[in-house]
């Protein structure tokens, strides 16, 4: 069973981080790319060059921060149904309140709209863990570093590799905090 959940936080990671960077990479070079032909579009020597990668520098974290979100978001649909390692995650339908829970049909093809419920419940672990990882990061800090502030070495790329590591008990806990969401053998 770790294995499987090993197998599962390492493709979601990977996709994470490709999703994330990429969609991140495209909004800052967008940005970029509108700041230099409304400034002109002068031609391209080593100081223009040097100052847009200036301005992709200081707008790739601030995108970061929004594509880390959808990529969250659009994450979660991809670890249902992959058998890893004998089992794989299962998403059951909503239930009303005439069907029994032993009657909950698993859903085969599952859609955004089927995730909204589940990622929220998901999402509030993740913030809980990464909560957690902060108060204990800033405790070490305070004691083994000159760092007089959270905000001194604060960044999206120390939340970023909070949330990939927070992500893997996040797994854990989703069966039990979300009752749609259960582990089978496959």
């Amino acid at each position: 069973m770790a294995k499987f959940y090993l197998f599962l936080w390492l493709r979601w990671a990977i996709r994470v981080t490709i999703c994330s960077f990429v969609l991140a990479s495209i909004i800052s070079s967008l940005i970029t790319t509108l700041i230099y032909f409304n400034h002109g579009a002068t031609s391209i020597n080593s100081e223009v060059s040097a100052a847009l990668f200036d301005i992709f520098k200081f707008w790739f974290p601030i995108a970061w921060s929004i594509a880390l979100l959808i990529a969250l978001f659009r994450s979660t649909k991809y670890i249902f149904n992959s058998c890893m390692n004998g089992y794989e995650l299962k998403l059951l339908e909503c239930q009303s309140k005439q069907t029994e829970k032993n009657e909950a049909k698993i859903l085969e093809n599952i859609g955004y709209g089927d995730l909204v419920k589940v990622w929220r419940k998901w999402f509030m672990v993740i913030i809980w863990l990464v909560g957690v990882q902060m108060i204990f990061a800033l405790f070490f800090t305070y004691l083994f570093s000159s760092y007089q502030s959270v905000f001194e070495w604060f960044s999206i790329y120390w939340l970023f590799a909070f949330v990939l590591s927070g992500g893997y008990l996040s797994f854990i806990l989703l069966g039990a905090r979300c009752k749609r969401v259960k582990v089978q053998k496959c």
